[in-house]
C-alpha cells in the first residue's frame, strides 16, 4: 500500500473497532435505540471512508499497473474488479 494511505486507513480502523466497542457497550446496557442507530450510522460512514481510502490505494497502485501493462488480460482483470466493486456497492431491490 502507499504508505500515506496505509497510515491513515490504519487509523480509521482503529477508530472503527472503537466505535464498535461503543455500540456493544451501548447496547449491554440498554441505551436509548435511537442513540445506538445513531452511532451505528456514524459506523458506517466511517467504514465508508476506510472503503475509500482502500480503492484510493488500488486505483493508483494495482488498477494503474494493470492498465499501463500492455497485457489485454491484465486491463481487462482490472475493469471486471472494479464492475464487481461496483456491483457490490449498488443496493437492489427486490
Amino acid at each position: 500500500m502507499i504508505e500515506d494511505i496505509k497510515k491513515r486507513a490504519l487509523h480509521r480502523a482503529k477508530i472503527l473497532e472503537g466505535q464498535m466497542r461503543g455500540i456493544q457497550k451501548m447496547i449491554d446496557e440498554d441505551e436509548y435505540c435511537m442513540d445506538i442507530l445513531t452511532q451505528s450510522l456514524a459506523v458506517q460512514k466511517s467504514l465508508s471512508s476506510l472503503n475509500k481510502l482502500v480503492l484510493e490505494n488500488h486505483l493508483r497502485t494495482h488498477i494503474t499497473d494493470a492498465m499501463h501493462s500492455g497485457n489485454i488480460a491484465d486491463s481487462e482483470k482490472a475493469v471486471e474488479e472494479l464492475l464487481s466493486l461496483y456491483e457490490l456497492s449498488t443496493v437492489r431491490s427486490k
